[in-house]
Formats: C-alpha cells, structure tokens, sequence
C-alpha cells in the first residue's frame, strides 16, 4: 500500500508486520520498559510569565503527543516536524528520509505551573526509549530519532545537564542517544496527524505503542500528571 494514497494505513499496515514479528520473538512490548527518571538536578525556577515553547522529536508524533497532553501545565500540543527546511515538511516526503526533519511535537506551557526540566523527565520517562538511535519500536529511520531542540541557551544548559545527570546515573540499560540541536523551526503536521492518540484510540498501533505510555506516565509521574488531555480544539477555544 502506498504511503501517498493512504499514510496512516501505511503506518497501520507496517506495524501490523512488526507487531507480528515482534510477539512471535515472545516479547510483550515494542519500547523499553518505562523508567522512572529523577527530577532534574539542574532546572528552571516555576516562575508567572508569557508561556513558553519546548520542542522534542522521540519517535511516531501520535503518542508523544499523546503524552503531553497528559502533562500538568501544558496548555498545547501540536504534532509536526522539526530539523528540516519548510519545503519538506509533509507527511510523505518526511517519511522518505533524508530531509534533516523528524516527527516531533511542539509543546506551549505555563512557566508557573510546569518547568522545562519536568518537561524533559516525562520525556525521558515515559515518551519515548531515549536510547534507541535512528528509530522507535517498528518506526525506523532518522526521522524518528530522538531530539531536544532548543530555542534558548537555558534550555541547552538544562537538557545537556539532566542527560549527564541520568547518565552518570545509569539510569537506563545503556547511554542516551538523544541529540541535543538547535531550534531551526517548527511545521505543523497535517490535520489529520492532530490528536490522533484521542481520536483513534482503538487503532492498533495506539493499544500496542501509545496507550501504555499513558498509563506508564499516570503511574510512574502521578504529580505530573493531568487526567483531562489538553486538546487542539480546547486550546484554540476562546
């Protein structure tokens, strides 16, 4: 099946591959495990202000927008891609590869009630396997790495310490992977990429992939955890 006729089958279809391979290899998951990381050492102080952005790329932007949705303090989350020009930025061309870009999720919040490091510890947590390179679970290829991009020199200083911090940890099974770049921009995902975790949730790469990662998040995090998801459409209400 063409990605260009029909891309989300085409992602529905390939997982069903996978999935099979996967449970015939007599493993229960895709991901890693979920791992509760520590807060981090180095962060912002919660502060009232304008509300601020933060940008990661971990794998298939369905769950990790999904994710934070979830997360206390945030009032938006868009899926979409990040690392490439504008040009490039659509579904198909990006999953061809070679475009700099990966699926990633711009996520709006408030400085006051949510940091940038517990951002990143939900991220490293329960989001996505920080230390699988180029890919995540049956989605491969470098448009599903894992990425910071960062629009600050705090941002930078905080993501570079909190990887050394967990590192020096061991906190997983092996070293992250996760680069940490510069903000070139943000391109918002075709509207039917929105909110797909909550639109679609009997689909089955969501029960396979992405649901677990909110139950993992409303276990391991529970302080930062928000059971009503922040929708699109409830953040774009007046």
């Amino acid at each position: 099946m063409s990605c260009r006729t029909s891309p989300v089958a085409n992602r529905v279809v390939a997982w069903a591959f996978a999935a099979a391979w996967v449970l015939s290899a007599g493993c229960a998951s895709a991901a890693a495990p979920p791992v509760a990381a520590p807060p981090p050492v180095v962060d912002a102080a919660k502060a009232p202000g304008a509300s601020q952005t933060a940008v990661l790329a971990g794998g298939c932007f369905w769950g990790v927008q999904g994710v934070f949705e979830h997360l206390s303090g945030v009032r938006r989350v868009v899926a979409g891609y990040s690392g490439g020009e504008r040009s490039t930025a659509h579904y198909e061309i990006v999953g061809a590869g070679g475009t700099g870009h990966a699926e990633s999720v711009e996520i709006t919040y408030d400085p006051a009630q949510v940091t940038y490091g517990e951002i990143l510890q939900v991220f490293f947590s329960v989001a996505h396997d920080p230390t699988q390179a180029n890919g995540q679970g049956p989605d491969m290829g470098a448009q599903y790495r894992s990425v910071i991009f960062y629009s600050s020199d705090e941002q930078r200083r905080i993501a570079l310490a909190y990887i050394a911090q967990l590192n020096r940890a061991g906190t997983f099974h092996a070293p992250i992977v996760t680069h940490v770049d510069a903000y070139r921009g943000f391109y918002p995902a075709e509207g039917y990429h929105q909110d797909f975790l909550l639109h679609n949730p009997g689909n089955s790469y969501i029960v396979y992939n992405d649901l677990p990662k909110i139950q993992s998040f409303q276990k391991l995090l529970p302080a930062l955890y928000q059971g009503k998801p922040v929708t699109l459409a409830a953040a774009a209400a007046p």
